[in-house]
Formats: C-alpha cells, structure tokens, sequence
C-alpha cells in the first residue's frame, strides 16, 4: 500500500509539472503572439479574441463535454489523471498569463511554445494521462473508424483549427507560424514519448494473458503477441505475452502486470534495434 501510495504522488507530481510546461508554452509564448497550434488549445485562443473569458478558463469548458464523454466510453480510471491535467492545464495557463510574456515575435513564439507544448503533453502521457481535447475526440474516433491512423485523424482535426485562426485573426501568417507551432509540438512530443532507438522486448507468462494482453492493448496502446508455451513441471498449457516498446514505456507495462497478477513471470531485457511499425523501415535504414 506504501509502495502504491508513493508511486501516485510522483505520478501527480509529474504531472503537475508537465501541466506547468504546458502552461508557460501556451501563457508565455503562443498566446501573445496570436498563434493557435491546434487541438483544444488553439480553439480556446480563438475563442478568446472573440469572449471576454480567459484562455485558460476557455480550455477547461471545451473539455466538460469531452471528460463527460471519456468517463462513458473508457471509465473513470481512464479519466481521473485526465481530469486533473485539463484543470491543472487551466489554471497554470492562467496564472502565467499574469507575467510578461517572454517574446513578441511569433516566429520564436511558434517554435519554442509548441515545443514546450510538446513536452508538456509528451511528459502528461509518459505519466498515464492525457490533455484531454483531442487526445480523447481521436480516442473516441478510432472506435468508430479503426481503420484510420491516429497521427492521420490528428492532423486532420489540427488542420481545421489552424485554418480557422487565420480568419480569426484576420492574418494568414497566423496560419503559417500555427503549421510550424505544430511540428514543434509533435517534434518534441515524439522525443519525450520515444526518444531513440532503444526498447524493451518483454515476455510476461501469467495465468491471466489474456486481461493482461487487453489492457496492454487498450491502456498502453502496444501491440502483443500471444506465443504458445508449456510448463515442464506440470505439463500445463500456458499463453505467453511477447511485446516490445520503448524504454519509456515499459513502467506502465510493469503496472499492468502488478495489478492483474503479481505472481506472474516477467522477463524483462534490452533491444537495441526495432524494424517495424511505430519504430524504424528496415529497408528504409538499410538503403533498399
């Protein structure tokens, strides 16, 4: 119980400061130079220049709809961390607006505060959360149209906003520099979520693989294979995870594990190179 206790407050704390970076991104840098990256956050800077509500305040009421609709489909475990990083997004988003922003110029507004973005995000969803917005809309989606990419229904959804704010603002540059705040933030949140190369293949052997295995899917969003094995002792059929994913990744992959059986065998080693989808070609590194 102590153990759990402590792996929660450095849960929220991680997350409060990833809400934070989040914050000063969109307060400090994106918001004074009239730039809107996209998602919910985007959505709300608009609607600002149009209401006499705050931006932060603005991002928290787009997201009563869609917490609503992520405590229906996916449940209140999914929501709670959600929850608290869409309130905690607000009120950080508010607090720094009461500083002088760090720069007036929207070329270093678009690159440093979509990174910051991105980082916030990134570091939100390493923690077991999300920034709510569009994170739960695309979740929500892919039920529907599972045959559609995520990065696909994403961009999709940014594009719309992005295009909007220039005629919220009344300038296509705005357009311009919200494309790159963009790439910045996805550039950065595929450092924090992925880093290099390096990942975890692991094998988990457990008399609940297939819980096991459905949350991984769902939770984790990785893919498993399921390999057929044998117990010598006593002769037992047994099915086998096989998965591998990014270093990062394999804490929550541990979580899993511990709260559905903590009697199961885990293996846990290093892989240097991944070919594959959601890694590297193996052609395309190899030059073919």
């Amino acid at each position: 119980m102590k153990k759990k206790g402590i792996r929660y407050i450095k849960k929220y704390t991680m997350l409060t400061i990833a809400c934070g970076i989040f914050g000063i991104g969109v307060a400090l840098f994106v918001d004074p130079n009239d730039l809107a990256p996209g998602g919910f956050t985007g959505l709300a800077i608009m609607i600002n220049r149009l209401i006499p509500v705050s931006t932060g305040m603005l991002y928290l009421i787009l997201n009563i709809p869609v917490i609503l609709l992520g405590i229906r489909k996916f449940g209140w475990k999914f929501t709670v961390s959600t929850l608290y990083s869409i309130l905690a997004v607000s009120l950080f988003t508010d607090l720094f607006h009461l500083m002088t922003p760090v720069t007036y110029d929207p070329l270093l507004g678009a690159v440093f505060g979509g990174a910051l973005i991105g980082v916030g995000i990134g570091l939100v969803m390493r923690n077991g959360g999300t920034t709510g917005g569009a994170d739960i809309v695309i979740k929500c989606l892919k039920i529907r149209i599972p045959h559609m990419k995520t990065g696909t229904l994403m961009l999709m959804l940014d594009a719309a906003i992005i295009g909007m704010s220039g005629i919220v603002f009344g300038n296509f540059n705005a357009v311009l520099y919200g494309i790159l705040s963009s790439v910045a933030t996805s550039v950065a949140l595929d450092f924090v979520l992925y880093g290099g190369d390096e990942a975890r293949l692991i094998y988990i052997i457990s008399d609940k693989a297939e819980g096991i295995a459905e949350k991984l899917l769902e939770d984790v969003d990785i893919g498993v294979t399921f390999l057929n094995g044998s117990g010598a002792y006593h002769n037992t059929e047994k099915k086998v995870i096989m998965c591998v994913v990014k270093k990062q990744l394999a804490p929550r992959v541990e979580e899993v594990v511990e709260n559905d059986d903590q009697g199961a065998f885990m293996i846990i080693t290093n892989a240097s190179e991944i070919y594959g989808e959601g890694y590297k070609s193996f052609f395309a590194d190899k030059g073919r």
